[in-house]
């Protein structure tokens, strides 16, 4: 075994003092020095002259993982390479086949667009919403120029389609614009657009919301200042029992 030769040899340079060649080691870096790059003494204790397995065993193990990590990779660059040469200016690669026609043809909307299920807002159909009370909340009436398209539709799961787009695309919607998706709509159905017609938003519509905006958000102010004074009014009262209390106190000690 070459490391117990090793080991052997190491020992006999430490029982006798004088080697063959009247060489002395007093430090493990001083045999080091004299041996260079013939041994590994990583794993060699110097004091006991012996080899330490558990060391040992470490280094193989680190060597092992050294070489795997020093395995190339494959290289999936299909550009051509460039020389590597001294020269200021790079000097490409040139290619050379045997059938120049032949070209590897990609689809790139194929890697993007992920597949799509068609009418999952059916999902969304007799759900309902209820409040901390548990009563059933009223549902929105969707303006007359929304209308669903595709089989068995109603308000209530268009209003749960365009609510989800909402939440879950940034893209403007649109509705279906192509007219042949009532015609067959697993085939031209637009799976980025909830299933409801095209449809045009104009000023007046605009105009309509701000006005609703605009009254809901009086509505809380009022909602709010009153809030706010019936606590004040609450406080006040509260306050005015504790003194009426505590000069009811005085008056019994007098």
């Amino acid at each position: 075994c070459r490391f117990a030769s090793y080991s052997e040899n190491v020992f006999l340079i430490f029982s006798f003092p004088l080697s063959p060649t009247g060489k002395k080691f007093r430090s493990k870096p001083q045999l080091a020095r004299y041996l260079g790059n013939s041994m590994d003494l990583s794993s060699f204790d110097f004091r006991t002259g012996k080899i330490l397995m558990s060391k040992l065993i470490k280094n193989r193990q680190r060597l092992r993982y050294d070489h795997g990590q020093s395995k190339g990779k494959p290289d999936l660059n299909t550009s051509l390479p460039v020389r590597q040469t001294a020269s200021i200016f790079k000097q490409p690669v040139t290619k050379v086949t045997n059938h120049p026609s032949n070209k590897v043809k990609t689809d790139p909307q194929k890697a993007v667009d992920q597949p799509r299920q068609l009418f999952w807002e059916k999902k969304l159909s007799g759900l309902d919403t209820y409040d901390i009370a548990e009563e059933l909340v009223k549902t929105m009436d969707l303006p007359k120029g929304l209308q669903g398209v595709g089989p068995g539709y109603t308000d209530k799961t268009l209003l749960s389609a365009l609510a989800s787009a909402l939440h879950t695309s940034s893209a403007p919607i649109t509705g279906q614009l192509s007219a042949a998706v009532e015609k067959n709509p697993g085939v031209w159905l637009n799976t980025t657009q909830p299933l409801c017609k095209a449809f045009m938003v104009t000023d007046e519509d605009i105009r309509k919301q701000e006005d609703l905006v605009y009254n809901v958000r009086k509505r809380l102010e009022e909602a709010l200042m009153a809030d706010m004074l019936a606590h004040i009014e609450e406080a006040t009262s509260e306050a005015k029992s504790l003194k009426e209390e505590s000069t009811d106190e005085e008056t019994e000690s007098l």
